[in-house]
């Protein structure tokens, strides 16, 4: 009976501890911060890391880009699966064998005696040489494809990657850093597209712009800068501190250091992926007294990475944002 009133005092404490844990985090930024909006086909693949950047950041948590399904899935992982000691038909052929021993011994020629047990080491003997027959043979199956391996790769803006890393140089267009190196896996129905200073100023405007309309509540604008969707995750924040009787104001903003992590064209639509590393001052206020509730009224450092996407002929909108590790 001790022993289990100890057992609940435990995890009353374990519960506790995690409880505050949670509160702890809820108020340490005023922001809800966080991983929404879509990437067109690349919603769900990490980012390509850059130097503002440079950690691995995961796909987009909150998206109504529809996840692909198991079925599209599963015919790219089948090709990618290395094949093993046990796929394929070496695995058919030792299954067999051992099967077929485990039969045998249980029939009584396994282990009832002299002559069974030498069967048994006769098998073992077959079976240890059919495995390096396989295993030979799968190597040979492999080095072919190694040999043949490409040098060099395309990249993003068009050059080519070359096979060490320490021969590239970015370029740098305004205060934005653009590799001539790495970028994002290919992907289907997606062709990698270069962009020009024009593109680059807009992006550092809609930084600038975007943080404006949210601190200011102005719908109109998010709709102008931001896709829908992005509206809609905005619009159920601002509703949110609007509940609590909060008014998020984000003033100040200033871009440190900016890289695009990738920038790429889906039918009509292009998109960019910039990483941002800002200074603003972000803080959550009582709408009644103008009180600070949440933050700190000093600029704090951020990095996140803002996605933005338009039409053929339009404007650059927002579509994601994801905090970056």
């Amino acid at each position: 009976m001790m022993r289990f009133g100890r057992i609940r005092f435990f995890a009353f404490l374990a519960s506790a501890l995690v409880a505050l844990t949670l509160v702890s985090t809820d108020f340490a930024e005023a922001r809800r911060g966080g991983s929404f909006g879509s990437r067109g086909t690349r919603t769900f693949q990490a980012p390509a890391p850059t130097r503002t950047a440079p950690n691995p950041n995961g796909p987009v948590e909150r998206s109504m880009t529809p996840a692909p399904n198991a079925a599209t899935r599963q015919p790219q992982a089948v090709g990618q699966q290395r094949p093993g000691m046990f796929n394929g038909m070496g695995g058919s052929l030792m299954r067999g064998l051992l099967v077929g021993g485990l039969i045998g011994m249980l029939l009584g020629y396994g282990f009832g005696g002299m002559a069974g047990a030498l069967g048994f080491l006769v098998q073992l003997l077959l079976f240890g040489l059919v495995a390096a027959l396989v295993i030979g043979w799968l190597r040979s199956r492999r080095q072919p494809a190694m040999a043949g391996a490409p040098a060099s790769a395309g990249n993003m803006f068009g050059h080519a990657r070359e096979a060490s890393p320490a021969q590239g140089e970015d370029r740098r267009l305004g205060g934005f850093t653009v590799p001539t190196i790495g970028g994002a896996s290919p992907v289907e129905a997606s062709q990698d597209i270069e962009l020009g200073q024009a593109d680059l100023d807009t992006f550092e405007r809609r930084l600038a712009e975007v943080q404006a309309a949210f601190s200011e509540e102005d719908h109109a604008a998010l709709r102008r800068l931001s896709t829908p969707e992005m509206v809609s995750f905005f619009s159920e924040e601002l509703a949110d501190n609007a509940k609590r009787g909060l008014r998020n104001e984000v003033r100040d903003v200033h871009l440190a250091q900016a890289d695009i992590a990738e920038a790429w064209n889906e039918g009509d639509e292009d998109y960019a992926t910039a990483a941002f590393q800002y200074e603003a001052v972000d803080v959550l206020r009582d709408r009644a007294t103008g009180a600070i509730v949440e933050g700190d009224d000093s600029p704090s450092e951020t990095t996140e990475l803002w996605t933005f996407v338009r039409r053929r002929g339009g404007d650059w909108k927002l579509s994601a944002i994801q905090d970056a590790a």
